[in-house]
């Protein structure tokens, strides 16, 4: 088993959700997560993605550490008569990353495989960096049908995006099914479809997808990320609850920093 491309440091990102519910704890989580990222800044990246509200107090509490802020959604137009919704132009200045396409954004709140292009395509144009979440849910799973679902939501993406823009591009392939269930994929599962949804960029961006990274997500650990992250095909992982506890997602990034100072094999 190779380690990861060494073009490509990988990246630890946190996506609190709805969560925490105070200001202060939020300020609390970034800072005690900031002081393990310093000491692993060479070998791996590391965002963190708090609720709308928190943005500015994290982004306060992250100042000169390092460590990256990103917001959990975006509109796709830059603005108007949309009440409630909040644009990727308006976050520009606030932060410089973008999740799109989390699949609880897709189930609960029925946003589209266009819709989540959009929106993509939108935080690229403002600037951003973008994460894209792609996944099956249990029923397509259980139906053999992993990679065509996650591919054909790549290829929707993919048609709104320039090549020029593969470097601000992620995709992080979470399964519906281990989301939140304390279930997660097998590695060599994980592994087949993201080198799916890497042959799809390639078709797509041709020499250009070698500089966007796949991640995995989905009940992602302490003491499971590092049978991901030494994946041929793994570049990081989208973290959910476990980046809500500042030791466990310290030991992640600890993880994750050793296999990518293994030597390259």
């Amino acid at each position: 088993m190779l380690t990861p491309n060494r073009a490509r440091r990988p990246l630890l990102a946190a996506n609190w959700k709805m969560n925490p519910l105070a200001a202060a704890d939020a300020v609390e989580l970034a800072r005690r997560v900031s002081h393990a990222a310093r000491e692993h800044d060479s070998f791996v990246e590391v965002a963190l993605f708090p609720p709308f509200p928190w943005l500015l107090p994290v982004r306060d509490a992250l100042k000169g550490t390092g460590v990256e802020l990103g917001a959990q959604d975006c509109f796709w137009e830059r603005a108007g008569a949309f009440t409630g919704e909040v644009s990727a132009a308006m976050l520009t200045g606030w932060c410089g990353w973008m999740i799109v396409g989390h699949s609880e954004r897709r189930i609960i709140f029925g946003e589209t495989d266009e819709q989540v292009a959009r929106k993509a395509a939108a935080a690229m144009e403002a600037g951003l960096r973008v994460i894209v979440a792609v996944g099956e849910r249990e029923d397509q799973f259980v139906a053999g049908h992993t990679e065509q679902v996650v591919s054909g939501q790549v290829d929707v993406v993919l048609r709104q995006l320039a090549a020029s823009g593969a470097d601000r591009l992620v995709i992080a392939y979470e399964p519906v099914w281990a989301i939140g269930t304390g279930r997660n994929a097998d590695p060599p599962l994980a592994d087949r479809t993201m080198r799916a949804v890497r042959q799809r960029l390639e078709l797509g961006f041709g020499a250009r997808a070698a500089v966007v990274r796949v991640l995995y997500g989905g009940s992602v650990n302490a003491a499971n990320v590092t049978s991901y992250v030494e994946l041929d095909a793994c570049d990081g992982s989208l973290v959910g609850g476990a980046s809500l506890k500042a030791e466990e997602f310290s030991s992640m990034i600890e993880a994750v920093a050793a296999v990518s100072r293994r030597p390259a094999t």
